[in-house]
């Protein structure tokens, strides 16, 4: 057993042994769970794809005389104004009114790099905040504070995407070709966060992790948290499970691991780079940060049907590798999210923490052990 300050002492002191989790995957084809966690103090993961349920308070300043922002937009993008008087909250998702492949991703992508944003606001005007209209320019240096806080990312599994009707569909996995002629997934397999530590044994509130190219935190379990799914021999769900909420400051961050993007026919989404170190504080943990490819499986869901049933099981190994079969055919894959982008990711962290610039963070609580997802009812 190991403890957290005792693996930070390490780091303190670069003594330290950091490898990413691909690293480990191929050490653990000659050594066993216990002698990786001998050898091993940190493992590094990193995972770079769109995550909708994502997003930015930002905190503009007051204005003299001061306004009651009550409508906000920046670059026409609707922003939500319902927080407090120069308080706003960008969804990543909200699409400007005048061009649907514009949102609030680009505007966060924007002020991430620097760029000068149009902001303007309207309000009724009370007796403490008389003006009733600004228009002006921000940018992330004239702003007081800029931090994202994203709901739900980082997803612990994540279904495969086919098509089996006759025409091209365009959802959140990307285009799907009609007759299954193309399967799409995103998660970085071996590499993801929450498939290193599929029991959340060392992941919880307060953990420090890589969020966009600087330090954040997971501030809460994430929205749609599921516990429930099934799960393979190796202990893995075999669908969307666990999820994160993280928090961390967007002034400090980078375009490399913070893009906009737009999905033909669905809409404006954005791109999320994640890093969380593992400690590897025992066997277990050492067995579970060994995971490789093959052994990590999702379910194949049938975007094409209403009801979007299950219509197969397929590892990482076989989506990898170009082609999987499901029902007897044969389906080419893409990946929606970067594994070049996800290695990079994990090798930063691993640099930060070998030169004593990134220490692990004890979680002040452990997420849910027993949660599920429930469905919205029509009711009167």
């Amino acid at each position: 057993m190991k403890t957290i300050e005792q693996i930070n002492e390490k780091i303190r002191n670069g003594s330290a042994v950091v490898f990413t989790a691909e690293e480990v995957s191929r050490m653990a084809e000659t050594m066993t769970p216990a002698e990786i966690a001998e050898e091993v103090d940190v493992v590094t993961t990193g995972t770079f794809g769109p995550m909708c349920s994502s997003g930015a308070f930002i905190n503009f300043g007051h204005y003299n005389p001061p306004i009651r922002m009550e409508e906000i937009s920046l670059n026409d993008v609707p922003i939500f104004a319902g927080v407090a008087a120069v308080d706003a909250y960008i969804g990543a998702t909200s699409e400007s009114a005048f061009d649907e492949t514009y949102g609030g991703a680009h505007i966060i992508e924007a002020l991430i790099a620097g760029k000068d944003v149009k902001l303007k606001a309207r309000a009724k005007g009370t007796d403490c905040y008389p003006t009733k209209e600004v228009q002006t320019v921000i940018n992330k240096n004239t702003v007081n504070e800029f931090y994202l806080f994203n709901p739900r990312n980082a997803y612990q599994n994540y279904s495969v995407a086919v098509n089996s009707q006759k025409h091209s569909i365009y959802t959140y996995m990307g285009s799907l070709m009609p007759h299954m002629e193309n399967a799409t997934y995103s998660t970085s397999g071996e590499l993801s966060p929450l498939l290193n530590d599929p029991e959340l044994r060392t992941i919880g509130i307060g953990t420090r992790i890589f969020l966009g190219g600087t330090q954040g935190f997971v501030s809460w379990y994430g929205t749609q948290f599921n516990t429930q799914k099934p799960k393979n021999k190796y202990g893995i769900p075999t669908s969307n499970a666990a999820t994160l909420a993280v928090i961390g400051n967007a002034k400090e961050m980078s375009t490399e691991y913070i893009r906009a993007a737009y999905f033909e026919k669905y809409g404006v989404s954005i791109f999320i780079g994640i890093g969380i170190p593992i400690p590897v504080l025992d066997e277990d943990v050492a067995k579970a940060v060994s995971i490789r490819n093959c052994q990590i499986e999702t379910s194949v869901v049938d975007y094409g049907l209403e009801d979007k049933p299950v219509i197969g099981i397929v590892n990482y190994g076989e989506l990898r590798s170009g082609t999987i079969r499901v029902q007897g055919k044969e389906i080419k894959t893409g990946s929606l999210s970067s594994l070049e982008k996800a290695r990079k990711i994990a090798e930063e962290l691993k640099k930060w923490i070998k030169n004593g610039e990134f220490l692990l963070s004890q979680p002040v609580e452990m997420m849910p052990k027993n949660s599920s997802v429930k469905g919205l009812e029509q009711r009167s």
